[in-house]
C-alpha cells in the first residue's frame, strides 16, 4: 500500500535544550528526563513525513534519576534532536513559552483540546486489545432480521488479502465490539451503524476491514472517507490502514489534512482519503479534488471528539449532506452523551446502534473502601501506610488539581518511594513517555489527574487511590470520570483495589452520591488501623491473579 502522505505544519516548538538535561518539576525530588521521538516509515520517498516531537520523560525519585536518564537516552540514540518542555511552563498561541498557573481555571477550548490529546495518548500507549467484559446492546434497524454475530474472522469470509493482513496485526478473534460489528459493517446491501467503543476495544481496525472490504483497487479515485477530529488521529488511523492493507500494494492512501498542498483542479487517485473535517470539506467542495458522489463509506471517528472541537460539527454535516444516498455512514463514540446522540442521527441514516449496557459499566472484580480523615496531611499519612501494606504490582493515585498532583508526587518521592508524575501540561509524547515507564515497572506509583483516567491500561496496576474524589467544574459528583479511575485497577479479568480518600463532609457527600449512582457502597476503612487487613487482601488478588497463597 502505498500512502500520499503531507509534511504537517508545526507550530514554534518550546524551548530546547540538550538531550539529558534535567528541568526541574514542582517538587524537590520530581524530575522530567529526556525521551524519545515518534516519526513515520512507509511513505513514499517523495512524500515521507519527517515530522519528528521531542518530549521528556517521566518524573521519578532523584536515585533513579540518572539511571533513567541514560535509559531514555539510549533509545533515542538513533534520533538528531530531543526537545524538553519544563513543567512550569507552556506554549503560547504562537508556541513562546510562558509560565503556566496551576491556580488557573481550564478554558473550555483547553478542555476540549484535552480530549482530542487523550485520545491520542491512548492510541500511541496500547500495544493490545482491552480484554473487556462489558456486555453490548445491539438495536437494528430492522427488528426482524437475524442478528449475526462472529467468533472468527474466517466466519467473515474476507478476502484471502485483508484476513492475511488481519492476522500480520496480531488479531486471532474479533473483540466484543468487533463480534457483532463486523456483520453489520460487511452485511449487503451496506446497513449503517452507530456504535459506541471505547479505546481499545478494536473499533479502528473494525472500520478500517470495512472500508477496505468495500474498496475496488482497479477503480483510482476516492472511494472511502474517513474523518477524525486532530491531523495527528488522523495519522494513527492511517498506520491501522497501512497495516492492514500491507498485502494489497494497489491500494493508495491520502491525507485531507492541513499543510498537504495540491494544485488546484487537481484529481487525487488514492481510493481511501483520511482527514480532518475543514480540510476534507475543502477538497469536496472548493478545491474539487474528491468526488463525493462516488464515496462508498463515510467514517467519522471519535465523534464525542469532533463536536468538542468548534466547528468540526458543521462541517461533517456538510461533508455528509454531499455524499450519495446509498453511502455506507459508521459513526464510533466513546461515550453516547445527549450532544453525540443528536449529532449522531444527524449523520447517519436509519442505523443499527451497538452501545454499552449502563448495569455492566462497573467491574464486579473491584473491592472498594474509604478512608476517613480530617485533612490533606492525615490523607497522606494514611496513604503512606496503606501503600506500605501493599508490597505486589503498582498503584495509581488521582488527584483533582496539578498542584496537588506535584505535591503529592514530591512527598511520596521524599518518603523513597519510585515515583512517576502525569499531568495535563505535558505534551501528549511526554505523557507515553511516562505511561510506558510505569508500564515497564520503572516507577511503582504513578500521581496523575484526569488525564490519565480514561482508556489507560498497565496489566499490573492493582490499586487504585481516589486522594481527592472526581468533581466536575460545578463540584458535583463526577460519575463518569470515577469509573473510569477505578477501572484502571481490575483489568482483564483480575482482582483490584480501589481506596477514596474522604476528608469532610463534603467530600463523604460526594461519595454516598457516587454509591447511590452506581449502586455498589464502599467498605468504611478506619483511619490507620486496619492496614492488616489489607495484607491478607493483597494476598486474595495474588491467589487469583498468580495462584499464590
Amino acid at each position: 500500500m502505498s500512502l500520499l502522505i503531507p509534511r504537517p505544519l508545526s507550530p514554534p516548538l518550546p524551548e530546547r535544550a540538550a538531550p539529558g538535561t534535567p528541568v526541574r518539576g514542582r517538587g524537590s525530588r520530581v524530575r522530567a528526563v529526556s525521551g524519545w521521538c515518534r516519526g513515520r516509515a512507509g511513505a513514499a520517498p517523495a512524500r515521507r513525513h519527517r515530522g519528528c516531537c521531542g518530549h521528556p520523560g517521566p518524573a521519578m525519585a532523584t536515585d533513579s534519576w540518572a539511571l533513567a536518564v541514560d535509559e531514555q537516552e539510549a533509545a533515542a540514540e538513533s534520533l538528531s534532536t530531543l526537545h524538553l518542555k519544563d513543567e512550569k511552563t507552556k506554549p503560547d498561541a504562537n508556541g513562546a513559552v510562558v509560565k503556566a498557573d496551576d491556580n488557573v481555571e481550564k478554558t473550555e477550548d483547553e478542555e476540549k483540546e484535552d480530549r482530542a490529546a487523550q485520545s491520542l495518548l491512548n492510541k500511541l500507549i496500547r500495544s493490545n486489545l482491552v480484554d473487556t467484559t462489558n456486555q453490548v446492546e445491539v438495536l437494528q434497524r430492522d427488528p426482524t432480521s437475524p442478528l449475526y454475530s462472529v467468533k472468527s474472522f474466517e466466519e467473515l469470509r474476507l478476502k484471502p488479502q485483508l484476513l492475511q493482513g488481519v492476522y500480520a496485526m496480531g488479531f486471532n478473534r474479533p473483540s466484543k465490539i468487533q463480534e457483532n460489528a463486523l456483520p453489520m459493517m460487511l452485511a449487503e446491501p451496506p446497513q449503517n451503524l452507530i456504535a459506541q467503543s471505547q479505546s481499545g476495544t478494536g473499533k479502528t481496525a473494525a472500520f478500517v476491514l470495512a472500508m477496505l472490504s468495500r474498496v475496488e483497487p482497479g477503480n483510482k479515485y476516492p472511494q472511502c472517507l474517513c474523518l477524525s477530529p486532530t491531523y495527528e488521529l488522523a495519522l494513527q488511523t492511517g498506520k491501522v490502514i497501512e497495516q492492514m492493507g500491507n498485502f494489497y500494494p494497489e491500494l493508495k492512501l491520502a491525507y485531507a489534512v492541513r499543510g498537504n498542498k495540491l494544485e488546484r483542479g487537481q484529481k487525487i487517485s488514492e481510493q481511501i482519503v483520511i482527514g480532518t473535517p475543514g480540510t476534507v470539506l475543502d477538497w469536496c467542495s472548493k478545491l474539487k479534488f474528491i468526488d463525493p458522489k462516488k464515496i462508498k463509506v463515510f467514517v467519522l471517528d471519535e465523534a464525542d471528539v469532533m463536536i468538542a472541537t468548534q466547528g468540526h460539527q458543521d462541517q461533517s454535516i456538510r461533508i455528509q449532506r454531499m455524499l450519495p444516498r446509498d453511502c455506507q455512514m459508521l459513526l464510533f463514540s466513546a461515550t453516547f452523551e445527549d450532544s453525540v446522540w443528536k449529532f449522531a442521527q444527524k449523520v447517519v441514516p436509519d442505523p443499527n446502534i451497538i452501545k454499552l449496557k449502563r448495569e455492566e459499566e462497573t467491574l464486579d472484580t473491584i473491592k472498594q473502601y474509604y478512608v476517613l480523615c480530617n485533612n490533606r496531611d492525615e490523607k497522606f499519612r494514611a496513604l503512606c501506610n496503606i501503600y506500605g501494606a501493599i508490597t505486589i504490582a503498582q498503584a495509581m493515585i488521582f488527584c483533582h488539581t496539578r498542584k496537588t498532583a506535584g505535591w503529592l508526587a514530591a512527598e511520596l518521592s521524599r518518603e523513597g518511594h519510585q515515583v512517576a508524575l502525569l499531568s495535563g501540561e505535558m505534551m501528549v509524547e511526554q505523557r507515553a513517555a511516562v505511561i510506558e515507564r510505569f508500564r515497564e515497572g520503572k516507577e511503582k506509583v504513578l500521581v496523575t489527574t484526569n488525564v490519565c483516567a480514561r482508556g489507560i491500561d498497565v496489566e499490573q496496576v492493582s490499586v487504585v487511590i481516589n486522594f481527592d474524589l472526581p468533581v466536575d467544574k460545578d463540584g458535583n459528583p463526577d460519575n463518569e470520570t470515577y469509573l473510569h479511575r477505578i477501572g484502571r485497577t481490575g483489568r482483564f479479568g483480575k482482582r483490584g483495589l480501589a481506596i477514596n480518600m474522604v476528608d469532610s463532609k463534603h467530600s463523604m457527600n460526594i461519595l454516598n452520591r457516587i454509591q447511590e449512582h452506581f449502586s455498589t457502597y464502599p467498605q468504611a476503612f478506619s483511619f490507620l488501623q486496619d492496614v492488616e487487613s489489607l495484607q491478607n487482601f493483597t494476598c486474595w488478588m495474588l491467589s487469583r491473579s498468580q495462584g499464590v497463597c
